[in-house]
């Protein structure tokens, strides 16, 4: 994203702010992850150096060596709530806002030569451009009449718009529109010209509602809101309903997944940390985490499509690790 924008001539001041608004949410998504890796990798390598062995020989049981993990764990996911909770929302709505601000001071990010940009209501395909000049450019939207309707052009240059609203005037050489009824293919136009005019409003790239959506909000205000759709809804289960109860449970669950990440890591590192502890860490952390991201995808994607609790699909990965991980350290004690 900064490379294009970069090369857009965009301010690298601007550029820098971007990166850093984006820093909340990938310490948000990374911490619990890191966790696991970290862990796996200390306590696999403590292992392999016979350095537990002779902890355990000086007297000290795997209970004593827990507490410092699980307090760890828990101190990190206190800190990633605190991110999620309080710097991810900020950073979103600065992000987004000044992203906005640079498209309207240099429209040209929106046609990067290409590739497809999508938004509200269209979709642009750019071939190459060279300055202000594109060419084999299509765009697919609706008309007036809610057909879906292509328009494509050989050779299409910006030119610079007459009014604030307009984002991208395109002036099309060649143009030819095809529009068409998805529900009776039978009824279609087509027409052709020397040339076109194409005006690009800004409305048809940034959201047209200026409220602040579920992941943008605190926990405090999506509460808040959750309970305003309950009282909506009256308790039934809709897909609103679920949406923003995945969102509010995600809140905790995400941040959290750390401390059931170091009650699973803990007997993990133990049991297959005797040979290459660092190597044996790795692999298996990083194989938990796609497991445990898998499991949070399907887990949101499922509980939209069937409106299942959000308590339960957002909090059921963490159960998983942490009841696999509570098992094997009572094996562990026990043996």
């Amino acid at each position: 994203m900064a490379q294009d924008i970069l090369k857009k001539r965009a301010p690298l001041a601007d550029v820098i702010k971007l990166i850093v608004y984006s820093l909340p949410f990938v310490i948000a998504q990374a911490a619990p992850f890191a966790t696991l890796v970290g862990f796996l990798m200390c306590l696999g390598k403590l292992v392999s150096d016979n350095e537990i062995l002779v902890i355990r020989a000086s007297g000290f049981s795997y209970i004593a060596l827990a507490i410092p993990v699980f307090s760890l764990g828990l101190l990190i996911s206190i800190f990633s709530f605190a991110v999620n909770d309080y710097l991810l929302p900020m950073g979103s709505i600065a992000y987004n806002k000044l992203y906005n601000e640079i498209i309207f001071a240099n429209p040209a990010i929106i046609m990067e030569p290409n590739s497809i940009k999508r938004t509200n209501d269209a979709v642009l395909i750019v071939g190459d451009l060279n300055d202000s000049i594109v060419s084999d450019l299509l765009i697919i939207d609706k008309d007036s009449d809610s057909n879906t309707r292509i328009i494509s052009s050989t050779k299409t240059k910006m030119l610079k718009p007459e009014s604030k609203s307009i984002l991208i005037k395109l002036q099309m050489n060649l143009p030819e529109i095809f529009s068409f009824d998805t529900k009776n293919l039978r009824n279609y136009n087509y027409s052709f010209g020397s040339k076109a005019i194409f005006h690009f409003f800004a409305d048809r790239i940034f959201p047209r509602t200026s409220g602040v959506n579920p992941r943008e909000m605190t926990s405090y205000d999506l509460k808040k809101e959750l309970n305003k759709v309950r009282e909506k809804n009256k308790d039934k289960r809709n897909y609103e309903l679920t949406v923003y109860e995945i969102e509010y449970y995600k809140k905790f669950s995400l941040p959290f997944g750390a401390f059931f990440f170091s009650l699973l890591a803990l007997p993990l590192a133990f049991l297959f940390g005797k040979h290459n502890g660092q190597t044996i860490g790795l692999i298996i952390g990083v194989l938990l985490s796609v497991l445990y991201w898998a499991l949070l995808i399907m887990g949101q994607t499922y509980g939209a499509q069937t409106s299942t609790n959000g308590f339960i699909v957002m909090w059921f990965p963490n159960a998983i690790m942490g009841l696999t991980g509570l098992i094997l350290f009572l094996w562990l004690v026990k043996k």
